[in-house]
């Protein structure tokens, strides 16, 4: 499987409902192509807890390597991805929500006091949480009973976990909402830089993509476009785009429906050679193998 988005990037599953904006979901990295999931971004703030494995989690450009015992905040409208490490597996618990599952209805002085100075706060992407640290394992020990309650929903199930979800936020609003970042303007461009170079890449991975194309959606020149990529994603320009074009290969070589070659003709390769060449350096096998493996 892989995330479902839109061309801005922002992830269409449902985070809850209207009426209960919550989701608690158990994951694994193993359920997706590659053991990893895309970038992507959404208004509900993500807790991550690692039961088993390790993942590398980045946010922005900010990059964690969590272990099992070890969690993740990942606030409002943050570009996030995350990925197996050494090629093995992860399990861990999400648990996400919107904002107004705490603060209510808009303009109340939960929502100001509280909820804005975080979320709207562009210096405050993430944080890790560590067991080491007592506060965090506070955090910690609030997400795991999180995950117990949705196993066993109690009668107040719905009161309890709102309950522990502001538990949690307290202890985030007292450690981090003073803190001040002089960069924080800064980094909100640079993020709304790369969604843009994102989007454009999600929009046109299909077709024949020039580094000219990509810099002017950006509006920067090309030899600093190649620099901030690199930069911000650790990786280069090229390597995503073929990376994200395979990834998008995948669920049609599971489909069957279509050639090598049209595959490759319609994920933007300018040749069934040239995509099949890229597909084993990514995938260690040909794609006409990694069908094969799908229907064994």
């Amino acid at each position: 499987m892989q995330l479902q988005l839109d061309n801005n990037k922002k992830e269409l599953k449902s985070h809850g409902t209207y009426a209960f904006p919550v989701n608690v979901s158990y994951e694994q990295l193993s359920r997706y192509e590659r053991k990893s999931f895309l970038w992507h971004w959404h208004k509900e703030i993500e807790l991550t807890i690692l039961l088993q494995g390790e993942m590398q989690y980045q946010v922005n450009d900010t990059i964690y390597h969590l272990q099992a015992g070890e969690g993740l905040f990942c606030n409002s409208n943050r570009l996030h991805t995350g990925s197996s490490c050494h090629d093995s597996d992860c399990i861990y618990i999400s648990t996400t929500f919107h904002p107004r599952f705490l603060y209510g209805y808009e303009d109340s002085v939960i929502q100001n006091k509280y909820l804005n100075t975080i979320t709207k706060h562009p210096g405050l992407h993430s944080l890790a949480f560590s067991p080491d640290i007592p506060w965090q394992k506070e955090v910690l020990d609030e997400l795991s009973a999180i995950w117990m309650l949705s196993k066993q929903p109690s009668a107040t199930y719905e009161m309890e976990l709102q309950w522990r979800l502001t538990h949690i936020w307290m202890f985030l609003w007292n450690h981090l909402s003073h803190q001040t970042n002089s960069s924080g303007n800064s980094e909100s461009k640079h993020t709304d830089r790369l969604k843009n170079i994102l989007m454009y890449i999600q929009e046109h991975y299909a077709e024949k993509i020039t580094l000219a194309d990509i810099a002017a959606t950006a509006n920067i020149c090309q030899s600093e476009c190649c620099r901030f990529f690199k930069k911000h994603m650790n990786e280069s320009l090229f390597d995503y785009l073929l990376s994200f074009r395979i990834e998008k290969s995948l669920p049609l070589l599971v489909d069957q429906q279509l050639s090598i070659t049209e595959i490759s003709n319609l994920c933007g390769f300018s040749s069934s050679s040239y995509y099949t060449k890229v597909f084993r350096e990514h995938m260690g096998c040909t794609p006409t193998a990694y069908q094969a493996g799908h229907f064994v």
